[in-house]
């Protein structure tokens, strides 16, 4: 469990609501739906949601394109009076981003036990021998930003094995109208369909 060196204010639930709204955007361009918004004194810089599938941009995660909006809005790639609020744990790409940006505060919603370096595989933040120490916060709106994950790749998951429901049909209905006109008396043997397979399902 991500380790937090400071406590929620009660505009954080506010920008994680913002965060959230992101969010949804991403699942509606069928992204994974994670959103981020950077604040600056109570005020909305810039925000961001998922986007490496439909930009073919891996580095393209909501913290980092809000990132790079609020630089060229501030025209500095230094951020230090700026809070960010982000629906998943950072990954490590995206923590050294906003570590390199001076980013005073990081607060976020839910944990990820694959990939989050707040805590949750490691805890970059916490490591004194960088250069740069950013105050974090975890588990604002946690409960709405995991529902919200869980409802996505439930929903990928029915949608892949409708899928390959399908194709196993198409594969069977093909196999059976392939077949050779018998002569009378000949055994009827029904042929094996190919079924194709879909990639495994997402975690």
């Amino acid at each position: 469990m991500p380790v937090t060196d400071a406590q929620p204010t009660s505009s954080d639930e506010y920008a994680m609501r913002i965060a959230l709204d992101q969010a949804h955007n991403a699942w509606l361009a069928g992204e994974v739906p994670v959103g981020a918004v950077i604040m600056r004194q109570g005020q909305v810089i810039a925000t961001g949601y998922n986007r490496p599938i439909t930009t073919h941009d891996p580095t393209a995660h909501a913290e980092i394109v809000a990132l790079r909006h609020a630089s060229q809005l501030l025209e500095n790639y230094r951020l230090p009076e700026c809070e960010l609020f982000v629906t998943l744990e950072p990954c490590a790409m995206c923590a050294m981003a906003l570590m390199h940006a001076r980013f005073k505060r990081v607060v976020f919603a839910a944990t990820d036990p694959k990939t989050g370096v707040a805590g949750s595989v490691l805890d970059l933040f916490a490591n004194k021998q960088l250069n740069h120490h950013t105050s974090i916060v975890g588990g604002v709106l946690a409960d709405a930003s995991s529902q919200l994950l869980k409802q996505f790749f439930a929903e990928r998951r029915a949608h892949i094995k409708a899928l390959r429901d399908a194709r196993r049909a198409a594969a069977s209905r093909q196999a059976l109208h392939g077949l050779d006109v018998h002569e009378p008396g000949q055994a009827d043997v029904i042929p094996v369909g190919q079924v194709i397979e879909l990639p495994d399902e997402p975690a």
